[in-house]
């Protein structure tokens, strides 16, 4: 039946990836923020999956601005997604910052947690083995390379401008405004997304306008952390 999901994307995304869709259901944004940054430099991976996660839970209004700071609506409120719980967890229980702040603060811990969810998902592997023949260690290894390429593919496609904007959902928008803002997936030629992410910000925030003002304070913080982050910094 045309349409039946197959590892999250469609029959038609099976037998054609060329034309296969960002998949917005079975993959959360952070997770498709680290899909985007695995072959590139290690360092972009947890600002990319921690913005993700803090656009994720501006989108459903579990966090929210007050004045620039990112602010829990509450302290009671859980998705079931222990990615985002973890963050709204660790925003609650930390000093207030700024949203550009949290996009590298400890944003290892959500590196962590979006790596767990991948391996639970298929998409990773993670490797166990010893350094020095004597430290254990986890090295996480792509095991869905067909996921991953659609992704960077369609992320190529939406950034060059083949798809009209107003044909790319919200979440997708989302996605590819901070993975531009991170320089992901890089421009050919030492082009610049600049001029497509600014529409796709818009897009993304065009049903909520503190959405897209938060939006932009995410993508700013990328810009300005993404050419010295580590995947220890603040940890």
């Amino acid at each position: 039946m045309p349409g039946t999901a197959v590892n999250g994307f469609s029959e038609h995304d099976v037998t054609a990836p060329e034309e296969a869709p960002v998949p917005d259901g079975p993959l959360s944004l952070p997770a498709r923020l680290c899909l985007l940054a695995w072959d590139t430099d290690p360092s972009r991976q947890a600002p990319a999956a921690r913005a993700g996660a803090l656009a994720e839970l501006a989108r459903r209004g579990l966090l929210t601005d007050d004045d620039g700071i990112a602010t829990p609506r509450d302290l009671d409120s859980r998705t079931g997604d222990p990615v985002l719980d973890g963050l709204l967890e660790l925003v609650s229980e930390s000093c207030p910052h700024r949203w550009r702040v949290w996009v590298t603060l400890r944003a290892g811990y959500t590196l962590d947690a979006v790596r767990e969810q991948l391996v639970a998902e298929g998409v990773l592997r993670a490797e166990k083995h010893r350094v020095l023949g004597v430290f254990p260690s986890v090295e996480h290894v792509l095991a869905d390379t067909a996921r991953a390429d659609a992704l960077r593919r369609e992320a190529h496609r939406i950034l060059a401008g083949s798809t009209p904007v107003e044909d790319v959902p919200g979440p997708t928008a989302t996605v590819l405004a901070l993975a531009a803002a991170a320089g992901l997936p890089p421009a050919p030629d030492g082009c610049s997304w600049d001029g497509r992410a600014e529409t796709l910000t818009r897009r993304a925030g065009a049903a909520t306008p503190a959405f897209e003002a938060v939006l932009r304070e995410l993508c700013a913080g990328l810009r300005d952390e993404a050419p010295m982050a580590s995947l220890t910094r603040g940890r």
